[in-house]
């Protein structure tokens, strides 16, 4: 398993600085304490989310009668989807659909639905990561996948953190180029997991 890679695309998608100006809105009316909150909450909820899609992802499969190469070209085109509209600088409507986005504006508490579930961990990641869980061949590369979540729920801490100061600096033009990058790394990695879980299904396709 590819750590560095692992880690990267699950970036990719969490897209945390694409999810500022959606945090900003949906805290403008949290104090300070609520806002650090929400902030702790979702950052452990991305983590565990994470987490346990790596230790558990291949028994929910299976028991599903899922392959991993199947998991693989399914993942691989809700990963090209939500490329399409981050090169758009939009979020990806497998994410958060706008009723959810307003029923989330009426919610006291956002930080894990619709916030950590699924703006920010929505099916592409999940499925990322059990593909990668997949492609394990040893029980501590499990333990590496978990770690991957717990740093990527540092990440989430310190943008969401500092989202009034990065939002201030970069403005909506920064953060959309940023989103566009990351939906440029998400296509290419797309591409391989689609055409790695065809070469599977399909082995002529290997020749």
């Amino acid at each position: 398993m590819d750590t560095l890679k692992s880690f990267i695309s699950l970036l990719a998608l969490i897209n945390p600085i694409g999810a500022i100006p959606f945090f900003i809105s949906l805290t403008s009316q949290q104090t300070e304490a609520e806002k650090l909150k929400t902030i702790k909450t979702a950052s452990i909820a991305v983590a565990i989310v994470v987490g346990l899609s790596a230790l558990l992802g291949q028994q929910i499969i299976a028991f599903f009668n899922i392959s991993v190469a199947s998991l693989q070209v399914g993942g691989g085109l809700i990963m090209i989807m939500m490329a399409m509209n981050m090169l758009n600088a939009q979020a990806g409507r497998t994410k958060a659909t706008p009723e959810e986005e307003d029923e989330a504006e009426a919610k006291t508490s956002i930080a894990v639905v619709p916030l950590a579930l699924p703006l920010l961990t929505g099916p592409g990641s999940i499925s990322t990561v059990i593909v990668y869980a997949g492609k394990t061949d040893h029980w501590y590369e499990l333990l590496i996948l978990v770690a991957i979540g717990v740093v990527l729920g540092c990440v989430v801490y310190g943008t969401f953190r500092a989202a009034d100061p990065i939002a201030r600096v970069i403005g909506r033009t920064g953060i959309n180029i940023g989103t566009r990058l990351m939906g440029l790394i998400l296509s290419a990695l797309a591409v391989e997991f689609i055409v790695d879980g065809l070469k599977t299904l399909l082995p002529v396709l290997k020749s």
